[in-house]
């Protein structure tokens, strides 16, 4: 019997790889998938991408697909010459050569509270702002060439839009330009004067589409919608209502709400980004999450199973054992400098089981400082929906809730960014609003009797120590 279903396809195009999934447009139910890795580093060649786009939908992954999405990392820097060609490998969120030009643009405009007036948000050395400055600073030759600088979802979609006459220069979205560093999401307009102070000069940008705005076909006839942040995107897959609080423990870490109008954190800790959905994503984004597990499992000569059940042996506490989880630099708290730092060690508590459980407590407690600022900004908080890889974790799922204070709801695993941007493109083929796909919560847990035992006191005791 032939399949009636309109069948849509979302890509995740992450700092790892491209994955790939292929819904039922109705009901988001997962058809089939593809995936490619990305090279390592923080650096690459958007061809790679290309490449990798290539080999995650071959064998006719896309075959009877009506309309595709893509959701990218953010911040990355496209920079593209008048021809369209890239001028050098791109530089990546993560990559932090450009802390010295965020601080030069921090004071060069009037402080943090000039940046959240102007853009929502303070440049951090992820912004695409602070790598055009470091571009036009240490690489002139190769900045004099640049005539346009686009996201990394931006090239792919015009790489996608290129398979046919469909490309008319590079596309975007509010969600993906709010995390430039010279796009306004409250006033949805670029900020050329941000530009010049930036880069020198002005340079072309994409064209900035509604939320459900087609931004071309194929040769083929495959719809194309604007894409979006991969941030954005999971929102989207989500389907987040008041009162829920992502937080994410990925590569790196993140915590964000949809909420209906801007917000402006003069602290720079949290960023007014645009959603995907025509609102607003405030959002805290941390450089160390679930590697610190990683990190920590390798110093105890054991895996993340081993780890869990050293941390889950025990007392909560750590019997006051403490980790700044810092171990890349870190985004927020504003370190890109930084190291981890063990604080609270004695002879009494040095043990693995205690460093296991620091490990645990530092990464969580890293981000509950997230959380805790959304509230302070006014956004409510009720629930707790806890989603990447480290979210599989028997001891982050046992600690996290005394942590966070709210029940904490862990989604069933699935790849939220590419569902989020499937989810998009089923919108843009005619619905009035996105259709409405179900989120299965795998678990739930409560807060425990007792509270955090004095975690999160010892923790902002030791940064405040360290870092003012």
């Amino acid at each position: 019997m032939a399949d009636h279903r309109t069948l849509v396809a979302g890509v995740d195009s992450s700092t790892q790889s491209t994955k790939v999934v292929v819904c039922d447009a109705a009901t988001g139910e997962v058809v089939r998938t593809g995936r490619a890795p990305h090279p390592d580093g923080t650096e690459v060649h958007p061809d790679r991408w290309w490449e990798a786009f290539g080999r995650a939908t071959a064998n006719g992954l896309l075959d009877d697909v009506a309309a595709i999405a893509v959701g990218g990392q953010q911040h990355g820097m496209c920079a593209l010459d008048e021809t369209g060609e890239v001028v050098r490998d791109a530089l990546l969120w993560n990559d932090t050569r450009s802390a010295q030009a965020s601080r030069d643009l921090l004071d060069e405009l009037g402080g943090p509270a000039a940046w959240v007036e102007r853009t929502g948000s303070v440049p951090v050395p992820s912004f695409t702002v602070t790598k055009v400055r470091w571009l036009a600073e240490h690489e002139p030759a190769n900045a004099a060439k640049v005539a346009s600088v686009v996201l990394p979802h931006d090239w792919l979609t015009g790489q996608i839009l290129k398979q046919g006459n469909a490309f008319d220069g590079h596309v975007t979205d509010r969600g993906d330009a709010s995390g430039t560093g010279y796009y306004s999401a409250a006033d949805g307009a670029y900020l050329s004067d941000l530009q010049k102070l930036a880069f020198g000069r002005e340079f072309d940008t994409p064209r900035v589409l509604g939320p459900s705005d087609e931004a071309g076909r194929t040769d083929a006839g495959l719809v194309v919608g604007p894409g979006t942040g991969d941030n954005a995107a999971a929102a989207l897959g989500l389907g987040l209502r008041p009162g829920d609080v992502v937080v994410s423990l990925g590569t790196s870490g993140a915590v964000f709400a949809d909420h209906s109008s801007p917000v402006r954190d003069v602290t720079g800790d949290v960023a007014g980004f645009a959603s995907a959905t025509g609102g607003h994503l405030p959002l805290m984004c941390t450089l160390n999450a679930a590697r610190v597990l990683t990190a920590a499992a390798q110093l105890l000569g054991t895996d993340l199973s081993g780890l869990d059940r050293l941390a889950l042996a025990a007392p909560p506490g750590a019997q006051g054992l403490s980790l700044l989880p810092y171990l890349d630099g870190e985004r927020t708290p504003n370190l890109p400098e930084a190291t981890g730092t063990l604080g609270g060690l004695t002879r009494t508590n040095a043990t693995p089981e205690n460093l296991a459980r620091a490990a645990v407590e530092g990464m969580l407690a890293n981000l509950v400082a997230g959380v805790e600022d959304l509230r302070q900004l006014g956004i409510p908080v009720d629930r707790v929906l806890l989603i990447g890889g480290a979210s599989a974790s028997a001891s982050v799922r046992a600690i996290a809730p005394a942590l966070f204070g709210v029940p904490v709801a862990i989604p069933a695993p699935a790849e939220y960014v590419g569902l989020g941007a499937a989810r998009q493109a089923a919108w843009v083929l005619g619905g009035a609003r996105p259709p409405e796909w179900q989120v299965r919560i795998e678990a739930t847990f409560d807060p425990p009797p007792g509270g955090d035992h004095g975690v999160l006191e010892r923790y902002d005791a030791l940064r405040t120590r360290l870092y003012g």
